[in-house]
């Protein structure tokens, strides 16, 4: 497969220059305004023809070859995260509280160049190319369902999507056939009791101690529940109660996620903590309100499309050998494109060879940038060749 390297290596320098961009300018899910507005008037001046404000704050871009082929769709999160930003580099984020930990910055430069690539190339294209910005991926229920909804897939032949990942190394890449990431459901609980005298505990109902008894026990479903040939996470991330060192706290807050790749395992770990809840809270004499929130739906790659992929990354990037990676226990919304489309979601690492990269969703994440690059080349390598599959 050939991909013009002079055009790909002519866009790095606008792909640092976009992503930093972004990075020192986040934007929250669904209020990526600004970013939206950079994102079409780039493409606009292209000469795509662009759909701004789909799905809120996303943008649509199509492009049609100059050969006939299929209409494939790329896409790329648009949204930052509710983190400070504890980098020092001259690029960190100048807005407070936010800042891009995740690498949605980099998914939009990327895909930025390669709609700029094929806006060069456009004769010598096949087919159509549909390029999804999408909003709002880091908060349920996700922008993917809204962007469907909107017409992001109508046409369309096959999707793909492809994740910086700063856990893997610069200069590989990698995906699985069939299940690769998890389902990522949330749970609040609210534990009520009777607050009183920190010296008069048999007078109060001590919603702390009964939180901390939850914190061991919920954290023990998975180990003692899920049969252990199955995947399955529960996670605690959040405990609140209390207002002084000698106040018996009256309400106690937990919070945590649940990761899971089976829908009989997620059925299970939800039904056990709701029992677990329910019987200890009626232990302790306490009230409770427990809210579990599903998230998205596993990320499930087409078994041919995963394979087309890998093929390309070993071509590509030999030195990744093309292999199946591990499933891993995050989530991702390019889980509903692929339900109704056939596709793959990728990992490109990004990260440097020392191990020492900041993971993602951490206050000093960043990325190797010139991982971008081979982003790009995987993303262009792999619609050009489904585009003319005539196995399809």
């Amino acid at each position: 497969m050939t991909v013009n390297e002079q055009t790909l290596q002519s866009l790095y320098g606008d792909m640092v220059s976009w992503r930093r961009h972004l990075h020192m300018n986040p934007e929250l899910s669904f209020h990526e305004y600004n970013t939206s507005r950079m994102i079409g008037d780039l493409l606009e001046s292209w000469g795509l023809n662009v759909r701004r404000d789909v799905a809120g704050t996303g943008v649509i871009a199509k492009l049609t070859g100059g050969k006939p082929g299929r209409t494939i769709a790329l896409r790329a999160d648009i949204d930052a995260l509710a983190i400070q930003d504890a980098k020092t580099k001259d690029y960190r984020s100048t807005v407070d509280g936010v800042m891009h930990a995740c690498g949605h910055d980099g998914h939009t430069a990327e895909l930025l160049a390669v709609a700029r690539y094929y806006s060069l190339h456009r004769e010598e294209t096949a087919g159509t190319r549909v390029f999804l910005f999408q909003p709002g991926e880091e908060v349920l229920p996700g922008g993917a369902v809204r962007m469907i909804a909107d017409g992001a897939l109508d046409g369309v032949d096959a999707v793909y999507g492809v994740h910086l990942w700063s856990p893997m190394p610069y200069g590989t890449a990698s995906t699985k056939p069939g299940a690769f990431m998890a389902t990522p459901d949330e749970f609040e609980l609210e534990i009520v009791g009777r607050g009183g005298h920190g010296g008069l505990p048999h007078e109060a109902k001590d919603t702390l101690v009964v939180g901390a008894y939850l914190v061991t026990a919920l954290q023990t479903i998975v180990s003692r529940n899920v049969n252990p040939l199955d995947a399955g996470v529960l996670s605690i991330g959040k405990m609140s109660a209390g207002t002084a060192n000698n106040v018996i706290a009256e309400r106690c807050k937990l919070s945590g996620t649940v990761r899971s790749f089976d829908k009989s395992v997620r059925t299970l770990i939800r039904e056990r903590m709701e029992s677990v809840v329910n019987h200890t809270c009626d232990m302790y004499g306490c009230d409770y309100e427990f809210k579990y929130i599903e998230g998205y739906p596993p990320v499930v790659n087409d078994e041919r499309e995963a394979r087309r992929v890998l093929r390309v990354i070993a071509e590509l990037l030999p030195e990744s050998g093309g292999q199946p990676c591990e499933r891993i226990m995050a989530g991702e919304d390019f889980a509903y494109y692929l339900e109704r489309k056939p596709g793959c979601f990728f990992f490109v690492g990004a990260g440097r060879d020392d191990g020492g990269s900041a993971p993602h969703h951490h206050p000093r994440f960043d990325l190797v940038e010139e991982a971008m690059l081979h982003a790009a080349r995987l993303i262009i390598a792999v619609a050009d060749d489904s585009a003319t599959d005539s196995n399809e």
